[in-house]
């Protein structure tokens, strides 16, 4: 059945379920849902996620984890995504009128198609949540009845037994009208659990088999991701008995640590997924380790080259494959690091912890001593890619090194995304990804473009992140004499795909490329990390071969940032934004949270953390899209805090963009979501100040900030005043004007642009406006920012208003003793306040729970500009 059938039955002015017409979300995993449903009849609602809809079943006695009692499940019309979140009261006399509440959710995956199972008969699937666990079936009944029914069981496996969906209601609130009947008899409700035990396994010694091997050592488990060993590119695998060789597995970096028998997963550029793939995070906790800390690859299916899309597909939530995580090394086990043991030694002992029948979505990756040839023929006879090649006789050394070799039985090799071509015939979208590889020359060097391999979602997908905007001058270096680039839009380095080609042409340029994989486990800079430490050697032969012979690889690291700073400075910084993308943007674990940020106030770093994530909502508007600059505290106030405005290490959520400063070019911080923000707050930030302008467009400011900052002996009335009559002068220049507190003494008066104007523009009519101010009453203004002439005088602060200066966001703290906040105002309520840092941390967010709108109205939708007002 489809939306129109679940639309038909709904009267969306009478009822809160969903109305049907949201994008399916991307990016995030098939999703189930079960809800309990007090309907005329109680029953349960059993929804899978297949597609942009949720196929839907009724469940009058709920799921059951005894393997021999079937319940009947009826087939309903599908529903929307946005049901799963759907909880309350449908009214009486609606369709399904009654009390819905979310009994479990979670992820799931299917044996094989899940569409060709529901339409065989027989869908096996894997459900992931914190109540219902492990393999169901879903059976279709040969009954003829009205409504399709189904029957629903659970598999025979290690989460088997006698539960019922009605033993876990716990946590599942009653409807209104069952809650009072039990109050008014006085009865409690009986208490049921809220989650299933995950199994484990009997505690065994590991520590003591850990202590025999050569180097070991007691040590703590990594406090987090830890750098992964690396993987050289060659043309050849290596000779010898003291080469391993395993398949090289088609799938994502995993890694996993164990602390205090809490599993985290991390990927290779240190994001946590541990939620977003809990059958491997709960396969690791069956193991039963104190600590631990594994090295593995997340696969698909086999993990074959095949297989890679299952695995892309299923991550982004577009099918439901089976995932399971290969272990191929071991540093750490119950309290004991042999990262320094030999590899052999290492992985014998991971063999012997996960034992013959390891839990189910884990497995070891077996290999082969010795003999390449052998394995090089296995893994190309099976559908892999080629094989990974270890010195088995060496300890674990992060980073990229000699002692790890992959060989390739089918080229394929990673390019950055530096533009595309314009669509040709019936195709939509694009026609053609230009690839660019790093050079230490040029910086990037185009490799050629690729046009084949995209399905149709893909393209969907593809589409609006590489956007329309675009120049005709190359972003990157081009080889003399290629042809037909005339209509091509190019960019900075964007994001990073995989390609299969049939090596390379004239200067360098892919044969027969086609597209293996997009590959947002990778950054544009991890190409450039690769390229310096020699792994791109079929980088280094296409060039060799090429007529006009690239410099040697003995350039150094430090020239080829250069020259690729000094490319990607050519292009215009509104094309230049840089996405750091994952499958998931989680923001990370708050450290510290009891150290104290504003001692006179006993504020810690917990309260800041919950302050800016309750007013997300109000403060992500203000700054998500634009340069940012933050003032980071690491010591509290009270000790030394800076004002930082680029990217450093170890920042990976926040985005950046490449802009032009004094400095030649740099990379400023964009905060685009939550996790951004929540990033740079578990890094000490306190205060948020955004550009008047958005990264993809530095060149044109949208807003004008006023800060009228008084000097010794100005009152706070006269600062109202100011306000108002800055307010007045701009009215009578058609320009409507919004005032906040800054957190300090002052105010700010700021002025939206749409359209808006080139900071040459901008600046000296700022400029302008406040000499006019000092002009109109010398004795209470002052335009210059000395301070010998500022005594019992308003500062009219106009340069917020250049390109590259900053002014303090709209619901951001300010780091002052008290922990004041910045906070937009009505007009009216400004004679009302009696100071510039009248809201605190300790009471803005009360103040944000009161208001039903922003402050200034729907003030992003305000179109006016300087145009006729400066010539």
């Amino acid at each position: 059945m489809s939306l129109t059938e679940y639309r038909r039955k709904r009267k969306f002015d009478a009822t809160r379920e969903p109305e049907p017409g949201k994008p399916a979300p991307r990016g995030r995993r098939a999703i189930f849902v079960v809800q309990l449903h007090h309907a005329s009849r109680r029953h349960y609602d059993f929804r899978l996620q297949v597609g942009d809809a949720l196929k839907s079943w009724a469940v009058p006695k709920g799921p059951s984890y005894d393997p021999d009692v079937k319940r009947m499940a009826v087939e309903v019309e599908d529903h929307p995504l946005d049901y799963a979140g759907f909880e309350g009261e449908i009214p009486k006399g609606q369709y399904g009128g009654g009390h819905v509440a979310q009994f479990d959710t979670g992820v799931w995956a299917a044996d094989g198609d899940a569409e060709a199972g529901l339409a065989k008969g027989h869908l096996r699937f894997e459900l992931f949540g914190r109540k219902l666990k492990g393999r169901w079936h879903l059976v279709r009944s040969g009954k003829q009845a009205k409504q399709p029914q189904w029957l629903l069981f659970k598999d025979r496996d290690d989460y088997a037994g006698t539960l019922e969906a009605d033993d876990l209601l716990a946590d599942v609130p009653a409807p209104p009208a069952e809650d009072a009947k039990r109050a008014g008899t006085g009865k409690a409700r009986k208490r049921k659990k809220t989650a299933i035990d995950v199994p484990t396994r009997r505690a065994h010694d590991w520590a003591a088999e850990a202590r025999k091997l050569p180097g070991a050592k007691r040590g703590a488990v990594p406090s987090g991701a830890f750098e992964p060993q690396l993987a050289k590119l060659g043309d050849a695998a290596p000779a010898g008995e003291t080469w391993l060789h395993e398949l090289k597995w088609d799938g994502y970096r995993l890694l996993a640590t164990v602390a205090r028998g809490q599993v985290q997963l991390w990927s290779r550029n240190a994001l946590e997924w541990t939620g977003k793939v809990p059958e491997i995070t709960e396969a690791v906790s069956r193991l039963g380790l104190k600590s631990a800390a594994l090295d593995g690859e997340l696969i698909a299916g086999r993990g074959s080259r095949e297989d890679f899309n299952l695995l892309q597909g299923t991550l982004s939530g577009e099918r439901q494959g089976a995932l399971a995580l290969v272990l191929f090394d071991l540093l750490h086990v119950d309290g004991v690091d042999i990262s320094a043991a030999p590899l052999l030694a290492r992985k014998a002992l991971l063999q012997r912890i996960l034992g013959d029948a390891p839990p189910a979505h884990l497995a070891f990756s077996t290999h082969i001593e010795g003999n390449a040839d052998t394995a090089i023929e296995l893994a190309s006879e099976s559908g892999f890619e080629g094989i990974i090649s270890k010195r088995s006789d060496r300890g674990y050394r992060p980073g990229r090194g000699d002692d790890w070799r992959k060989t390739k039985e089918l080229a394929s090799d990673e390019y950055a995304v530096v533009g595309y071509t314009p669509p040709k015939g019936s195709r939509s979208g694009f026609g053609a990804l230009l690839l660019a590889r790093p050079d230490a020359e040029h910086g990037w060097r185009y490799a050629g473009r690729v046009g084949s391999g995209f399905s149709d979602a893909l393209l969907d997908e593809l589409t609006p992140r590489i956007g329309r905007a675009g120049r005709s001058e190359p972003s990157v270096y081009v080889p003399p004499n290629d042809t037909d680039l005339r209509a091509a839009k190019w960019f900075a380095p964007r994001f990073v795909v995989e390609v299969f080609s049939r090596g390379t042409g004239g200067h360098g340029l892919l044969r027969q490329p086609s597209l293996k994989a997009v590959r947002p486990d990778k950054s544009v800079d991890d190409l450039h990390d690769s390229d310096r430490d020699g792994a791109n050697d079929m980088a280094k032969r296409s060039e060799r071969s090429a007529s006009a012979a690239a410099p040697t690889q003995k350039k150094t690291a430090k020239r080829a940032t250069k020259a690729a700073s000094k490319a990607a400075a050519k292009v215009p910084a509104k094309k230049r934004t840089t996405r750091i993308t994952d499958i998931e943007r989680v923001p990370p674990t708050l450290s510290s949270p009891d150290k104290v940020l504003f001692p006179g106030d006993a504020l810690t770093k917990r309260d800041v953390a919950d302050y800016y994530a309750a007013a997300m909502p109000w403060l992500l508007p203000e700054i998500a899209g634009r340069p940012l600059s933050v003032i980071r505290c690491p010591g509290g106030i009270d000790g030394p805090c800076f004002f930082q405005k680029h990217h450093t290490a170890g920042i990976t959520l926040v985005e950046t963009v490449r802009l032009k400063d004094e400095a030649g070019a740099s990379d400023y911080l964009v905060a685009n979501d939550a996790a951004a923000v929540m990033e740079l707050v578990q890094f000490n930030a306190l205060e948020f100040h955004p550009w008047g302008a958005h990264a993809d467009a530095p060149e044109t400011a949208d807003r004008i900030v006023f800060d009228l900052d008084p000097g010794d002996g100005v009152t706070w009335a006269e600062i109202v005043a100011a306000a108002r009559q800055v307010r007045g002068l701009l009215q009578q220049l058609k320009l409507e004007s919004f005032v906040r507190t800054t957190g300090g003494k002052g105010l700010h008066v700021v002025v939206p642009l749409d359209p808006g104007s080139d900071w040459d523009v901008v600046k000296p009519f700022a400029h302008a406006f406040a000499q006019g101010m000092t002009e109109l009453d010398p004795l209470k203004y002052v335009a210059t920012a000395t301070k010998k002439f500022r005594k019992q005088k308003i500062f009219v602060d106009y340069l917020r208003n250049g390109r590259g200066a900053t002014a303090i966001a709209s619901f951001s703290l300010r780091a002052r003793a008290g922990a004041p906040v910045s906070m937009p105002l009505r007009w009216e309520e400004l004679g009302k306040l009696k100071s510039g840092d009248a809201w605190t941390l300790r009471n803005a967010l009360a103040r944000l729970k009161r208001l039903k709108t922003h402050p200034w109205g729907d003030f992003m939708a305000l179109r006016q500009s300087l145009d006729g007002i400066v010539d």
